[in-house]
């Protein structure tokens, strides 16, 4: 029996790998933000997003969009790109029609597409993962 190797380091390999692979200039804009993987969102985060179930919530770009940034308003704080393990692996066994890393390079690229300045709408027109 085969079983999937669903720990945070793998989450960060399958993440950092994902980034590597972003053509350029994405790659270089993506090299200056943080990635963090934790097991669920913290309370502060869920709370600012009125949000009552953690599990709604795979991953999170905090920070300022490349769109928005300006050199003299400098960010007190490094951009972030978080994702959160234990609700991708709750979509992952509710899904059951992706690979493990196939969810966690689309919520890592979904999350680093925020940073380079698109919103929910612009991503979805490109995105086919939820047809």
């Amino acid at each position: 029996m085969t079983t999937t190797d669903t720990s945070s380091s793998r989450f960060e390999t399958v993440a950092r790998a994902t980034v590597s692979g972003f053509p350029e200039p994405f790659a270089g804009a993506a090299r200056h933000v943080l990635l963090r993987v934790e097991d669920m969102p913290p309370a502060e985060i869920l709370a600012e997003f009125e949000m009552d179930d953690p599990l709604e919530l795979t991953g999170l770009y905090d920070g300022i969009p490349m769109t928005e940034k300006s050199v003299s308003d400098p960010s007190p704080f490094p951009d972030t790109v978080w994702l959160f393990r234990q609700p991708i692996l709750a979509e992952w066994r509710d899904r059951g029609d992706v690979t493990l890393d196939e969810l966690i390079a689309h919520v890592t690229v979904h999350e680093f597409a925020h940073h380079f300045g698109w919103s929910d709408d612009d991503i979805a027109t490109i995105d086919r993962w939820w047809e």
